[in-house]
């Protein structure tokens, strides 16, 4: 049996080494095949997914000699769920751009930081669920209650619209900060005057990190339901977020071909917040839930590509010498 001490040795040389390798892949990323802002093509794009996809996989399989089929399975399981909910931030993501105009160079690198960034809270959010579950294990009920609730409103709700002026982050940065009325070679900040100030591609950086940190709230829990292993929890959302600036410029020029998908994410929310309420009397297997999870990804894909939704046709504008009414 483990001391103490052995223990905190083993958990800071795992978590360490882990988030050392990730520092480690992110400044390959950024600081050798990215240095330069330029125009993420489909194909570039293409690649780097199916790397980060691929990089994701060989530490599953390292998971699986480490810790067993099962733990292996957990692992793939909350990746595959984090994965299919950031398709939803993408969307939101491509609106923020558009939203604030931000040139398609510097899209990569507010992606960058903004993932980054997503990484250490969601690494907090991760620590407190661990603590409060481990303390108060009713709150599973809780956040099981919670994921219904944020699935239904996810099928049912209407187009996200981003109004970035009742972003409450942003409004506290604009008083603390003077920002510049336009954007400066990419920079996030400019010194003039001997005053540093804040460009709008920081503006646009806050408003990412703080939708992001909304979504955290939905896929969180949604891995909680899968297992309650702090670490597989965290590695899983590590990966799946890793490969979110690839697919999201994969995914912007395919948006329109995936329209039941938030049904499917929807419905997934939903299932893993039922598993997650009975889970005391019911147990769904691991290998049960993954199929149900893949099951509704397919079946909306196939759908959202055969039967795709018609287009409202628009009004005919009306000849000048038409009548006018009243």
């Amino acid at each position: 049996m483990e001391t103490l001490t052995e223990l905190l040795t083993h958990k800071f040389v795992l978590w360490g080494g882990f988030n050392l390798l990730v520092l480690f892949m992110l400044a390959l990323d950024l600081g050798i095949f990215h240095r330069k802002d330029h125009r993420i093509s489909m194909k570039e794009s293409i690649v780097w997914s199916i790397i980060w996809v691929v990089v994701a996989l060989v530490f599953n399989v390292i998971v699986y000699f480490w810790r067993g089929s099962e733990v292996a399975l957990q692992f793939f399981t909350g990746y595959l769920i984090e994965r299919s909910l950031s398709i939803d931030n993408i969307f939101v993501f491509i609106l923020i751009f558009s939203y604030f105009g931000v040139a398609e160079k510097y899209q990569y690198k507010v992606l960058f930081w903004g993932i980054l960034g997503a990484l250490i809270l969601r690494g907090i959010f991760i620590a407190l669920g661990a603590i409060l579950i481990a303390q108060f294990h009713w709150i599973l009920y809780i956040f099981g209650a919670f994921l219904i609730y944020a699935g239904v409103k996810m099928a049912f709700a209407e187009d996200r619209k981003i109004e970035p002026e009742k972003n409450p982050f942003l409004k506290l940065l604009r008083k603390m900060i003077t920002i510049t009325p336009d954007y400066r070679d990419g920079h996030f900040f400019v010194k003039e005057n001997a005053k540093r100030l804040a460009t709008p591609l920081f503006v646009v950086l806050v408003v990412v990190e703080s939708t992001d940190l909304v979504f955290a709230l939905d896929s969180i829990p949604a891995i909680f339901a899968i297992t309650q292993d702090p670490f597989i929890i965290y590695s899983s959302n590590v990966f799946a977020i890793l490969g979110l600036r690839a697919l999201y410029f994969a995914m912007a020029a395919l948006m329109d071909m995936f329209y039941y998908l938030k049904y499917a994410l929807g419905l997934i929310l939903s299932f893993v917040g039922v598993k997650m309420l009975i889970s005391s009397f019911v147990k769904i297997p691991i290998g049960l839930a993954l199929g149900v999870i893949i099951g509704v990804l397919v079946i909306a894909v196939i759908i959202s590509i055969v039967k795709p939704p018609k287009k409202k046709k628009e009004a005919l504008p009306i000849p000048e010498s038409a009548p006018k009414t009243n």
